[in-house]
């Protein structure tokens, strides 16, 4: 199959390093590379968990509201540093 690809900046360079290592064409690395690619993916591995941890919060504390919270704060000191002083 013909096909044309972009390729970033890094790949390329360490496509062309593959080739004149190897003395191969660049289709030749480029596909071996990319059989190798797929060869190695991990198809049986389970999908990656993260195990949910207690927080240690003390009761009473909500933190649904902690972004507004923080949005408060964060308006009050930017008022504080632009209001005239006097």
């Amino acid at each position: 199959m013909r096909t044309t690809v972009t390729l970033d900046p890094d790949v390329a360079a360490a496509l062309q390093k593959e080739v004149r290592e190897q003395g191969m064409s660049l289709e030749e690395a480029l596909n071996t590379l990319v059989r190798a690619g797929l060869a190695n993916r991990r198809q049986d591995a389970p999908p990656y968990r993260t195990p949910a941890r207690s927080l240690g919060l003390r009761p009473g504390i909500d933190l649904d509201k902690a972004l507004r919270l923080s949005s408060e704060l964060e308006d009050d000191e930017v008022i504080g540093k632009i209001r005239p002083r006097g």
